[in-house]
């Protein structure tokens, strides 16, 4: 039986007899087009491990480790994660809207042109993440570190900062209200002053 199977029968299991997956080890999977909706994880251990096309909508993870795996155009929406560990993860695209995410670190992660649209971040660890051009509008976010983020080109309608240090992150192009009222009260570098004062139209005179 192949890595693969070994998963899919232990979805298959989890789906009748309760729906919860737990205590798991894979490594080297390739988890095309499976279906984690809905499924509660305990303790599992994914290690680059390959997703493509996967629903993992409405899933929940506790106390999961995901390591160098990627996922290709999968969906995440109203899915739950809390002491959680995503290092070195790629998604591309991926939809997480209205996810959840509390104590949980993030490692080094691409999520590139992702959904976060309506999401939470509670007591979060984001370091060295890539998030370029993607969408965080209308989240909450508290008590969360964003270390060395780039959040180049990101859409941050809504999404307000108050009391986030974000002295450390690339905020060039990202997109706000015509105030800016989502970096109100959010910790910046003297550098970053002027990325803000483009935003808002003004014009600093060397």
């Amino acid at each position: 039986m192949t890595a693969a199977d070994s998963l899919r029968q232990a979805l298959e299991k989890a789906r009748e007899g309760g729906e919860l997956l737990e205590s798991l080890t894979f490594d080297h999977v390739d988890a095309s087009a499976l279906d984690f909706s809905d499924l509660t994880g305990r303790h599992l251990a994914f290690h680059a491990c390959r997703f493509a096309e996967c629903d993992l909508s409405g899933a929940a993870f506790y106390n999961c480790d995901f390591t160098a795996c990627r996922f290709t155009q999968c969906r995440f929406p109203v899915s739950y994660w809390k002491f959680c560990r995503l290092t070195g993860c790629r998604s591309d695209g991926g939809d997480f809207r209205r996810s959840r995410f509390k104590d949980c670190s993030l490692d080094g992660g691409v999520f590139r042109y992702a959904n976060f649209t309506g999401s939470v971040l509670d007591r979060c660890t984001l370091n060295k993440c890539d998030f370029t051009e993607s969408t965080l509008a209308e989240c909450r976010i508290s008590k969360t570190a964003f270390q060395s983020v780039d959040l180049t080109g990101v859409e941050l309608f809504r999404t307000p900062f108050k009391g986030i240090d974000l002295s450390s992150c690339v905020l060039d192009r990202v997109s706000l209200s015509e105030t800016c009222a989502e970096l109100r009260g959010a910790k910046i570098h003297a550098s970053q002053a002027a990325v803000v004062a483009r935003i808002l139209g003004i014009i600093i005179v060397p």
